[in-house]
């Protein structure tokens, strides 16, 4: 008897431990009541250098075999707040402060169990330079997960080349 309560406190404490985790991992992200509304644009393709006081990140999103139309769209955040979004295999960008920074996707989904799916990652920011990172969706038999990586620089510049650039904003 006792041991099988000592088994159940170490679950309990278990759980409870990795909900802190999760909780902190997602502080990355920005709220939860935000959406954001994305589309990809033909009629552009920007590739701006950094400002000498910031670094620059672009996020490629990489949606691989997931065959669908109008469909994964994710938001990425830094330190807390969202920055951006990507509609299908698209890219976007945005200017970072020098530092530690961490980053977070989330499939922004009417669905919940897709709603659930995050990728984190983190970098060291240093001014004038320019930051990779892609994002990768793979479906499961049940579910999806994401992957989000620093890439180099070579493979950046080719990503953001033959992607579609995603123009994002918060819905109202």
């Amino acid at each position: 008897m006792k041991t099988a309560l000592v088994v159940i406190l170490l679950a309990v404490s278990t759980f409870v431990q990795d909900q802190s985790a999760i909780a902190a991992a997602e502080a990355a992200c920005g709220a939860k009541d935000i959406k954001f509304a994305a589309k990809q644009d033909a009629t552009q393709h920007p590739t701006p250098q950094p400002d000498a006081d910031k670094a620059l990140v672009y996020v490629v999103q990489e949606i691989g075999q997931l065959q669908c139309t109008g469909c994964a769209l994710t938001r990425v955040g830094m330190d807390g707040s969202w920055v951006g979004a990507n509609q299908g295999s698209s890219y976007f960008f945005f200017a970072a402060d020098p530092g530690d920074h961490h980053l977070c996707m989330n499939w922004q989904s009417r669905l919940d169990y897709r709603s659930r799916s995050f990728a984190m990652a983190n970098f060291t920011a240093e001014a004038g330079k320019v930051y990779y990172f892609r994002a990768r969706i793979f479906p499961g038999h049940y579910d999806y997960s994401f992957d989000l990586d620093p890439i180099n620089g070579d493979q950046g510049k080719y990503l953001v080349a033959s992607s579609a650039f995603s123009v994002s904003h918060p819905k109202k």
